[in-house]
């Protein structure tokens, strides 16, 4: 049976309603998305097995291991753990060491992967695990039956659906997919070989994205290209991985905070790369005091390193030190960050350098209860000769560029278009866009507020002069003829 989109989405939700009672909903990510990752393994090694059995005429020999992209251990199969005597074994206890045994089986790719203790929640018993399985059990999610791609957006929805249980929490592992899709056209195109990075990867969309640019706008193979992340929170990072598997992308995620401790280092030196996309964790405490002396050198645009308590800068002076000397990047920050007084000593080394290419400002209440006013800053170590000593200043949060949900506001499409032609064209539009000389911004102190270069007021209404005008007389007029009856009243009344 082949299933649509709508109806994947649908079955994938369903999973919540069958541990509802059990979970709490900021919970439900931990325990449904492993489990989804476990029947699409299973389910695809064993049509592989039905595949490699037709063809070689034996099924022992359609079990070599040689034959397939993920090894599954047999005694774990999901049909293993849907055929469970529950009165011999639990639910929990099984689908835990099925985790552990297939995580073991595939070090290399799914290290870390599956994190979730099922036997630890009490509240999953075996009646309501029955019911997951079970639920889970109605489709054959294998490679074969649902396209990697399907089943990907399917999984990213669900990822989203949960982010939306979350609330603000969530949000700080899922950034808007039309955001996301934005900030990767401001950086396209790409070619074979593109290595792309996010430091502070979250559920990993932003890769998948590119890479779902470079195939479906370029025609390309992603498989050409080099995917690799960083994510501080070890749960959030096994989505990540998951995530990629699942959309049938190569990449590596690694665990840690990317300040303190960056994973993606050659004899001493940071890697660096040819994109960087990212949204971090907007004014966050960061390890100021252990990162004095930087053994990788990054923080040495003033003489100051950036507040404890506020890390934006931080994170920005890593972004810019992960580029290679042609390398991009796109990072969702805080408005702040273009025109805090006490930050102007990053700011000037960062234009100076000529490496600011844009600024994009975003409507607010874009994210997850969070109605922050947000910007895209677009960094370029080799800008077009066209383009070197400016900036574009794009204001992007007027109406026209988004429309209203139930609970927050989403970029349209036409938005999308219209921020991206006029990036591309470096466009100067009345009230949405300009390219403004670096002198200017100097005079300014290197302050980099949009409202500086672009007029973000609403137009006045042009004035008839004549109707007003005409307007005037009539109510002059109306203003003399009561001025005559209040004067006929008063004589009446005996005053002169």
């Amino acid at each position: 049976m082949s299933l649509t989109l709508d109806e994947l989405d649908s079955h994938l939700y369903g999973c919540a309603d069958k541990i509802h009672d059990a979970v709490d909903p900021t919970d439900y990510k931990d325990f449904i998305l492993p489990l989804v990752f476990y029947k699409v393994i299973s389910d695809t090694y064993q049509d592989e097995v039905e595949k490699w059995t037709e063809e070689l005429g034996s099924e022992e020999l359609a079990r070599d291991p040689d034959l397939h992209d993920i090894a599954m251990p047999e005694e774990y199969a999901w049909g293993k753990l849907r055929g469970l005597n529950t009165q011999e074994t639990n639910y929990d206890e099984f689908i835990n060491e099925a985790l552990n045994a297939i995580e073991d089986a595939n070090p290399d790719e799914l290290d870390g992967v599956f994190r979730a203790d099922y036997v630890g929640e009490d509240a999953l018993d075996n009646s309501r695990l029955g019911r997951l399985v079970e639920h889970l059990s109605t489709y054959n999610l294998s490679a074969k039956r649902v396209p990697p791609d399907m089943l990907g957006e399917a999984y990213m929805d669900l990822v989203r659906h949960f982010a939306e249980q979350e609330g603000k929490e969530g949000g700080r592992f899922f950034t808007p997919p039309r955001i996301v899709r934005l900030m990767v056209r401001l950086l396209a195109p790409f070619e074979d070989g593109d290595r792309f990075h996010d430091p502070t990867v979250g559920s990993g969309g932003m890769l998948v994205e590119a890479a779902h640019y470079f195939r479906d706008e370029q025609n390309g193979d992603p498989s050409r290209l080099e995917l690799t992340g960083q994510e501080l929170n070890p749960d959030i990072a096994a989505i990540a991985k998951m995530n990629l598997f699942i959309h049938g992308y190569n990449g590596a995620i690694e665990r840690e905070d990317c300040l303190r401790a960056p994973q993606f280092t050659r004899n001493g030196h940071l890697e660096t790369f040819d994109y960087v996309l990212a949204n971090f964790p907007f004014s966050q405490d960061w390890a100021k005091d252990e990162l004095q002396s930087d053994p990788y050198d990054r923080f040495d645009w003033a003489d100051k390193l950036p507040r404890a308590d506020r890390g934006d800068y931080a994170f920005i002076m890593h972004m810019a030190h992960q580029l290679n000397d042609t390398g991009q990047a796109a990072i969702v920050i805080p408005h702040g960050v273009l025109f805090r007084k006490h930050e102007g000593r990053y700011r000037e080394p960062m234009l100076e350098q000529d490496m600011v290419e844009a600024v994009v400002g975003l409507p607010e209440n874009l994210f997850q209860n969070n109605s922050i006013p947000s910007a895209i800053l677009v960094l370029n170590r080799d800008k077009p000769s066209e383009r070197e000593g400016e900036v574009l200043f794009v204001h992007a949060a007027d109406e026209a560029f988004y429309e209203e949900l139930s609970n927050q506001n989403e970029l349209t499409e036409e938005g999308l278009d219209h921020i991206t032609r006029n990036f591309n064209e470096w466009t100067t539009e009345e009230r949405v866009s300009r390219a403004v000389p670096l002198e200017e911004i100097r005079e300014n102190d290197y302050n980099l507020n949009i409202a500086l270069y672009v007029d973000t007021t609403e137009p006045e209404e042009p004035i008839d002069v004549a109707e007003e005008l005409t307007k005037l007389r009539e109510l002059q007029e109306e203003r003399n003829e009561i001025e005559s009856q209040l004067t006929d009243y008063m004589e009446a009344l005996g005053y002169e």
